[in-house]
């Protein structure tokens, strides 16, 4: 590169640099990753097509760069010296204009733009052509490579660029250079400008990283203030709900008292049992109020509102059973014993368990036959589901949510579940719950 190249590119080391730039449009650099951060590596490839839009954006803003090079170099051939114009202007304007294809290319092909510009530097210096626009070329794609690329691409890149200067700076005759001016001079010269832009761009992508972390760091600190807020929100919930539950049990059992003491004086004092059942009906109220505010405090806002039908028990299982009957599986049931005064929590467990196997046995038997026992005796109820299906498949072990279900449900009232294959083929669901002692 000859002196006037040199001397003309200070006032241009600063082109590329364009108000209301941010680390955002950096994210522009490189087609085919057009969302990735600025810090991220580019690809060593150049790929113009598919365009996304920033990349479009970008590349529109470069042309318009590439643009004013191109007018810059025509106003300074005009004005300058006739030997500037002694080529003509057809190669004047090919020229600058091949020269400045790099820069509208500066983030959208990054590699192939310096490639071309290297290439522009040596086929100018082999036929004498140096054109002030690759010089602008090297500056703005020192900073761009620098600035978008990571430290080994920017060094790549540096050095591709500026190694070729250097050389061209040695073997350029004496008799080129302006005088006074010395080939070791004018490579230290065009070597100062390299690293100056150089260290600019790595400036500016220090600041965008440090951007980028900050801002992660930001949103990670968000996620983790709304975490502890959501805990804080769950510990409160069930500091209420210990609350609310001590208070119910506080009521039933002065239900229960009441209740115990007006059976006693029923037939002596109609008056005190009329009062003590007075009493009753104002604390069961109550204690209704206090289980639906219970629920309201457990309920999520991503559960669903609660159904309004009631829920199933012991008299819905034939018809369950009839319903999976008529599904295509045949099902038969069978009862030992009698259940008595069974608790509505215990029903819907013993419906749960069945309708679960059922659904189950149902999906995955096949061609089978299925089986119902339910069996109440003093201490225990027992329910058992079996199939004559084709099973687990050998060697599986997962459990899916409705066994969990029905182990949670069963363990809720202090029972035992076991589930698994049976030995002459087909799946078991063995439930055993104690019988509520009065």
């Amino acid at each position: 590169m000859s002196e006037r190249a040199g001397a003309s590119a200070p006032g241009l080391s600063d082109a590329p640099t364009q108000p209301g730039r941010g680390a955002k449009e950096g994210v522009d650099f490189g087609a085919a990753r057009a969302s990735e951060p600025p810090n991220t590596a580019v690809p060593r490839w150049a790929s113009v097509l598919p365009l996304g839009r920033h990349a479009r954006r970008s590349l529109r803003a470069d042309a318009l760069l590439a643009a004013a090079a191109v007018a810059i170099e025509l106003v300074l051939v005009a004005t300058g010296p006739a030997d500037m114009r002694e080529r003509g202007w057809a190669v004047a304007i090919a020229s600058s204009v091949v020269c400045a294809v790099p820069i509208a290319m500066r983030r959208v092909a990054p590699w192939a733009a310096v490639v071309l510009t290297t290439a522009a530097l040596v086929i100018g210096a082999v036929v004498t052509v140096q054109p002030v626009t690759v010089v602008v070329a090297i500056v703005v794609l020192t900073y761009s490579t620098a600035a978008h690329f990571p430290l080994r691409g920017a060094v790549l890149a540096l050095a591709a660029m500026w190694l070729p200067v250097l050389v061209v700076n040695a073997l350029t005759p004496d008799a080129s250079k302006p005088e006074d001016m010395s080939t070791g001079y004018i490579m230290f010269l065009n070597g100062l400008l390299g690293m100056v832009c150089f260290f600019i761009g790595r400036t500016v992508h220090a600041r965008r990283a440090s951007t980028q972390a900050l801002e992660e760091r930001a949103r990670a600190a968000e996620e983790n203030q709304r975490a502890l807020a959501e805990q804080a929100v769950a510990e409160e919930r069930r500091r209420i709900a210990r609350e609310l539950h001590d208070m119910v049990a506080h009521h039933v059992s002065v239900m229960g008292v009441l209740a115990t003491g007006a059976r006693r004086v029923l037939g002596r004092d109609p008056d005190a049992a009329d009062e003590a059942l007075s009493t009753i009906e104002d604390t069961s109220r109550a204690t209704l109020r206090e289980m639906r505010r219970l629920l309201d405090v457990l309920r999520t806002e991503a559960e669903p509102a609660a159904e309004m039908a009631p829920q199933p028990g012991l008299a819905g299982i034939e018809s369950l059973v009839e319903q999976v009957r008529e599904a295509g599986l045949p099902v038969s049931l069978r009862v030992d014993g009698s259940p008595g005064s069974l608790a509505p929590g215990v029903a819907l467990t013993i419906y749960r368990i069945v309708q679960e196997a059922l659904t189950n046995a149902l999906k995955h038997a096949g061609a089978a036959t299925a089986q119902v026992r339910l069996s109440f005796g003093v201490y225990w109820l027992i329910v058992e589901i079996f199939d004559t299906g084709r099973g687990p498949a050998p060697g599986s072990d997962y459990v899916g949510h409705g066994l969990v279900g029905m182990r949670e449900r069963v363990a809720l009232y202090g029972g035992t579940l076991r589930t698994g294959p049976r030995p002459g083929g087909g799946f078991r669901v063995y439930a055993k719950i104690p019988m509520e002692q009065s």
